[in-house]
């Protein structure tokens, strides 16, 4: 799993830094500056979270055994697709309502971190 991890973060961080841009050049014209910093908020979480996969990538490759690395990055993932997505379809559909998705991407969010850290404290306790 962790080659997919790291692809996974890899293709993320590609795609946050493409959002951002067609955020600043593309719909920055088209949107209220409300919705831009709805879309920018997005494309944060994602390049946070897919360096946050990249980790746990590279930490199941040194530590294959701790499967609570597992989890976190698929609650990174998970938070990712939820969370930005949600932002994302905001912004592209005009339907708030889709924002009643983004805490459930937050506590997904949350959870891979924990995990993270329950994860090395075990490696390191």
């Amino acid at each position: 799993m962790s080659r997919w991890f790291i692809i996974f973060g890899a293709l993320n961080g590609f795609l946050s830094v493409a959002l951002g841009a067609f955020a600043a050049h593309g719909l920055k014209a088209r949107v209220t500056p409300e919705l831009l910093e709805t879309f920018q908020t997005g494309a944060r979480y994602e390049m946070y979270h897919g360096l946050a996969l990249i980790l746990v990538g590279v930490l199941l490759r040194l530590f294959p055994e701790q499967g609570l690395l597992n989890g976190a990055g698929w609650a990174f993932l998970t938070g990712i697709i939820i969370f930005c997505g949600s932002l994302y379809l905001i912004v592209f559909t005009g339907v708030r309502s889709f924002g009643a998705l983004a805490p459930v991407g937050g506590l997904s969010f949350m959870a891979g971190w924990l995990l993270l850290l329950i994860a090395f404290i075990r490696l390191r306790g």
